[in-house]
């Protein structure tokens, strides 16, 4: 069903940019002080919602994340898009100044190592990252966002220097969809944007389905 996008009530908003640390560490405790059951539900209801997007059982080449300081597990998703014809892929960490990822084959979590942050990632030594233009689809963690699919994150910039070449070449043959992962307790009324920032192709919350360019949202 599409129902008109209801009268907005964030959590908070960002006025300026030079406002978005202290946004930044509001939102993050409101995600960590998720129960781990409302994680997990919520971590199921964004999977379902997941199937309602266009083209979304097509896709082959998809990138996800390992879930830390309360991001949304997207492992449920994983499981309902499982097929013998999908390749998975996570997130390394290749440089940190100047930031940048590289998308590399997730085969198995027993093959997994730690970088600096702690978090689980594939190791390179293993294999080769594949292309970015050859990913179909990248679900994208975030510490905030808005109805227009304005994505906040950490404030490191891996994910907006990876995902760059998206904003300067907007009309690429190919190029793989970006969909943020959140709680709607993170949602916020608008979110300024850096002349660097890569808005996403969508959101998705338990509550509801946000579309970059749509002015109504699905619940």
């Amino acid at each position: 069903m599409i129902s008109p996008q209801p009268p907005s009530s964030p959590s908070s908003s960002i006025p300026n940019l030079s406002a978005r640390p202290a946004l930044r560490r509001k939102l993050r405790t409101k995600r960590r002080a998720l129960s781990q059951s409302i994680q997990r539900q919520h971590a199921h209801q964004v999977a379902a919602r997941i199937l309602r997007l266009p083209g979304i059982a097509r896709a082959r080449c998809i990138a996800l994340y390992v879930p830390t300081d309360g991001e949304l597990d997207p492992s449920p998703i994983r499981a309902r898009l499982a097929r013998a014809s999908t390749t998975w892929y996570l997130p390394v960490i290749t440089s940190l100044a100047p930031p940048r990822l590289a998308f590399y084959p997730d085969q198995s979590a027993h093959r997994r190592r730690r970088n600096r942050f702690g978090i689980p990632e594939p190791d390179p030594r293993r294999q080769a990252p594949i292309k970015i233009s050859s990913l179909d689809l990248v679900f994208l963690p975030l510490v905030g966002f808005d109805p227009d699919c304005q994505r906040l994150g950490m404030g490191l910039g891996f994910y907006d220097r990876c995902f760059g070449a998206i904003r300067a070449r907007a009309h690429w043959y190919r190029r793989p969809r970006l969909i943020g992962l959140a709680h709607e307790c993170q949602r916020v009324e608008r979110i300024e944007t850096n002349p660097w920032d890569v808005a996403l192709d969508a959101v998705v919350t338990e509550q509801r389905l946000y579309v970059c360019g749509q002015p109504q949202s699905r619940s």
